[in-house]
């Protein structure tokens, strides 16, 4: 996207950006909604909820919110490979979103965060309780960070790329 500078009359600088380009269609797609969109808010959820259920232990020392976060960083990890799956078939087979670098970072941010979440599960398994402090939680708290970097790349992709947009006649 090219800007253009203007200058108002009170000689105030304003840089003007065209409207967004045209959007890039999708080739994962299930009656014509994108795949990845819907699966993606399943791990956000449990990715998160996994802090959320890891600061619970910490506060109340009952074991029910440790076994809560194996389950939720297993889940969210799984269905995380899923959106992964149909991202990367996107970003590959799509030139429109494989030439953009928004849509590599997002990819690196979502790969890291898999890792991550992957790694703290495997960590818990053998006993989920004696691994939440200090690692467990610790991961927990880097992989909502994943998620928050990776959401907002994604987000960079749909709103300010128009990434699997599709514009219907009569809109």
């Amino acid at each position: 996207m090219a800007e253009r500078r203007e200058t108002s009359e009170h000689g105030l600088e304003r840089v003007a950006t065209p409207p967004p380009e045209e959007g890039t269609g999708t080739m994962v797609a299930v009656a014509g909604h994108p795949l990845h969109p819907m699966l993606i808010t399943f791990p956000i959820a449990l990715l998160l909820s996994a802090l959320g259920s890891d600061l619970a232990f910490w506060w109340t020392d009952d074991d029910f919110w440790a076994r809560m976060s194996i389950w939720l960083l297993g889940v969210g990890t799984g269905m995380g490979a899923l959106a992964g799956l149909s991202g990367t078939v996107e970003l590959l087979a799509v030139s429109g979103i494989r030439r953009r670098a928004a849509g590599w970072n997002h990819f690196v941010a979502a790969v890291m965060l898999l890792s991550v979440g992957f790694t703290n599960w495997v960590w818990r398994i053998e006993d989920p309780a004696a691994a939440v402090l200090p690692l467990g939680i610790g991961l927990s708290a880097l992989g909502a960070l994943l998620v928050s970097i990776a959401g907002w790349l994604g987000g960079k992709l749909v709103f300010e790329h128009q990434v699997g947009v599709i514009d219907e006649e009569g809109d």
